[in-house]
């Protein structure tokens, strides 16, 4: 009888001391949410916000917590930043959770991405503390591997336009060779003085010369211009300068027959020569010259210009002496063109004997060419001719990086750079190679040198990828047709955008079908996703094994045609 009395009181307080025991039970992944709901490698990182509760009844008073996120794969794990929660009867600094009503929590973390991340897992673990007592919790996974999308810029750029170093050929040079005819005040007559001077000299000589060359040189025309300068009546100024301009076209005739040339002789005059008589004071040391440039500033009539420069005495004759007389002229402008080798004679020329060909026009004989061995050939022949020539050095980089030969690429660049420093077209490429080796705030740095450089944005729009800046890799893209711009499209979500870019891909390889598979996997075209896969791996075969681990494709692994289209 005495049993059956105590029976019902030994189960109340085994009750009891179960409520208060130091263990606490497994927690439901119910519990916790991720954003993204997938994870997704952003610039490197595979950043996450963990959103958990601790449910009622669960926290001990006297427990602490703390949660460590972990991203475990086959063979690693990355460990992120953890949290650290106490009991209502701890005394401490963490968030504390009430026993009766539990509690919610927010914790963000970040792993460096690494591609065994794609088939990966999130975990919870707990490590728990009763007093000194340690209380087991078992983990608790929250999410299933990492979406990688953004880490396809390592592979899109292998299809990047490296910048290329131009040559500054030109088959037309525009010509000019210019003489002054010097008159004495209020004449017009041409001194027999002023025809022996070095300069009209040298302008006949270039006349004959033009006609000794007319196979290399074009005359195009003679211009000649009169003027007067702005002292004394204007009507005689005008009549002065206009049969200035009379005689110098008529000297300038005889001596275009001596030369056996044709050509225009174009002809104007100017009868007071302001702008002229500015532009040697300007030049001039002479004494109150802002104050004369303060009277051509003030006045706009001819007239009232003279007489308030003339009562400046102190220097108006230092302006009679030095400055008017040189105003008193005619000038003779022989204009023409230089004729260079056409394409033909370049390219035969430089099988006979390239060392006749300029830098110019070797590095444009690469142009003319199609094969890249070729271009190769003639960019390795400047660097034995023209050695200090940063450009062939830079243009043989641009070749081996499309070649995707990184080492022979960065080899050239080095030297390059040697030559050149500064060189934009040198710098963006060595950036683009510092991007292909992960090294994005290297390649940033030689990005910021690189301005001039032609492709200096598209270079720019791939580092914005691998940063995580995908709007800003689009407007840098601008009308780009390359796989990254269209990645970069991708990342952004416009996906019709991306398509059209990759239809207009010049020369399309496995990615570019890998990203327009991809494209179908987020409208749900699954006609899309199979034929372009199966093109991309028949073009590279790697693909079929990246694609079985893609969470892009996480909806078909069940499918029979995105299977066999891996095959």
């Amino acid at each position: 009888m005495i049993k059956k009395l105590y029976m019902p009181l030994v189960v109340a307080l085994v009750a009891v001391l179960t409520s208060c025991s130091s263990k606490m039970g497994e927690l439901s992944s119910d519990y916790f949410t991720t954003t993204p709901q997938v994870l997704e490698a952003i610039g490197g990182k595979v950043p996450v916000t963990i959103n958990g509760k601790f449910p009622e009844k669960y926290f001990n008073k006297k427990a602490v917590v703390t949660v460590t996120p972990v991203l475990k794969w086959n063979g690693g794990q990355a460990v992120g930043n953890p949290i650290t929660f106490q009991g209502e009867k701890v005394e401490g600094n963490d968030q504390t959770i009430n026993y009766k009503v539990g509690g919610s929590y927010t914790m963000k973390t970040s792993f460096d991405y690494v591609p065994e991340m794609a088939k990966s897992e999130l975990y919870l673990q707990f490590t728990a503390k009763v007093g000194k007592k340690e209380v087991a919790i078992p983990e608790v996974k929250i999410a299933d591997g990492v979406l990688s999308t953004s880490e396809l810029v390592g592979n899109t750029l292998r299809s990047a336009t490296p910048a290329n170093a131009e040559d500054a050929f030109q088959r037309v040079i525009k010509q000019a060779k210019e003489a002054n005819i010097q008159f004495l005040i209020q004449q017009a007559n041409i001194r027999a003085s002023e025809l022996k001077s070095e300069g009209i000299k040298a302008f006949n000589e270039a006349m004959a010369d033009i006609k000794a060359d007319e196979a290399n040189k074009v005359l195009n025309n003679v211009e000649v211009t009169a003027y007067a300068s702005p002292d004394g009546e204007y009507g005689l100024n005008e009549k002065l300068a206009g049969n200035r301009e009379g005689n110098a076209a008529k000297y300038v005739e005889k001596q275009l027959k001596k030369a056996k040339l044709e050509g225009n002789v174009d002809t104007k005059y100017t009868a007071e020569d302001w702008e002229g008589f500015k532009e040697l004071v300007e030049k001039s040391n002479i004494q109150d010259k802002e104050v004369i440039l303060r009277v051509l500033s003030m006045y706009t009539d001819p007239e009232r210009r003279e007489t308030e420069i003339k009562n400046l005495s102190s220097v108006y004759g230092t302006l009679a002496d030095e400055i008017l007389p040189q105003l008193r002229r005619a000038r003779l402008t022989l204009n023409y063109e230089l004729i260079g080798r056409s394409d033909e004679q370049i390219l035969n020329t430089y099988a006979s004997a390239p060392k006749d060909l300029s830098v110019e026009e070797m590095l444009y004989a690469a142009t003319l060419v199609e094969g890249a061995s070729d271009k190769e050939a003639i960019y390795k022949k400047v660097t034995e001719i023209y050695p200090t020539d940063y450009r062939a050095f830079n243009n043989l980089a641009e070749l081996a990086y499309k070649n995707n030969d990184l080492e022979t690429a960065l080899n050239y660049l080095q030297k390059a750079a040697k030559l050149n420093p500064s060189a934009a077209e040198v710098n963006t490429n060595l950036g683009l190679i510092a991007l292909a080796q992960g090294e994005k705030s290297k390649a940033e740095t030689y990005f910021s040198k690189g301005s001039g450089a032609k492709t200096l944005n598209e270079s720019l729009g791939n580092l914005y990828i691998a940063q995580g800046q995908y709007d800003r890799a689009v407007s840098s893209f601008g009308e780009a047709k390359t796989n990254s711009a269209a990645l970069a499209q991708i990342l952004a979500k416009d996906y019709n955008a991306a398509k059209n870019t990759l239809q207009a891909v010049s020369n399309p390889d496995g990615y570019t079908d890998y990203l327009m598979a991809i494209i179908g996997a987020r409208t749900n075209n699954t006609s899309m996703v199979v034929s372009n896969l199966a093109k991309a791996v028949k073009k590279d075969s790697s693909l079929a094994k990246k694609a079985l681990t893609d969470l892009e494709f996480s909806k078909f692994m069940t499918n029979a045609d995105f299977l066999n289209a891996l095959k």
